[in-house]
């Protein structure tokens, strides 16, 4: 017989030796190929959701986080700023927030916020694509004298009002773009996070 004189116990312990050796191989070669598919953690990062603690922000102060490599303003509102988003609606090309890609359907009012006071937008031009300076002065002299406070791109001259609402007659056709975000408490917001907990 060919297999007299063959040491079986010898034979299963190679035979195991080699398939654990030859797995241990493959998974080696698998876990660096599968993990290329993940991404970075940098690109986890640029576009997770960011949170904000508005209790900080002065009445009438933006400030600017950056959100999938963009910048995103907060501005506490004053109630003189708000007074004068009604008084201005001749003056603007969709005052109704009619575009629903420009917000989500919580942002879709008059101060185009979950909270009136809050007012969370993406601060890029909807023309193209540069960022208007905060003018929130009334009747600042570079804008004109019936300036109610609000955006200017100084790139084209395209206006937006103190709730990112498009003036009539300036190369920008849209608002500046609410993003998506969520109240966790009175005085942290997620941008990033809808409303109704689902992450855009």
């Amino acid at each position: 017989m060919a297999n007299e004189g063959v040491d079986r116990r010898r034979r299963r312990f190679l035979v195991a030796a080699t398939s654990v050796v030859g797995g241990a191989g493959v998974v080696a070669v698998a876990t660096p190929f599968l993990a290329s598919w993940k991404p970075s953690a940098r690109a986890q990062a640029a576009g997770a959701p960011v949170e904000i603690n508005v209790s900080q922000i002065e009445p009438g102060q933006r400030i600017s986080v950056a959100w999938r490599g963009r910048p995103v303003w907060v501005v506490r509102r004053t109630p003189e700023m708000l007074e004068l988003l009604p008084q201005i609606r001749d003056r603007l090309r969709d005052p109704d927030s009619e575009i629903a890609t420009q917000q989500p359907t919580y942002a879709q009012n008059e101060h185009r916020s979950i909270r009136p006071d809050i007012l969370v937008l993406i601060g890029i031009c909807t023309h193209l694509g540069c960022s208007p300076a905060f003018r929130p002065e009334i009747g600042a002299p570079e804008v004109g004298s019936d300036w109610p406070g609000g955006w200017l791109c100084a790139c084209h001259g395209s206006r937006f009002d103190m709730a990112g609402r498009v003036y009539r007659n300036v190369p920008a056709a849209l608002n500046l773009q609410v993003p998506p975000y969520s109240f966790v408490s009175d005085d942290l917001i997620i941008v990033g996070e809808d409303a109704d907990g689902g992450t855009a």
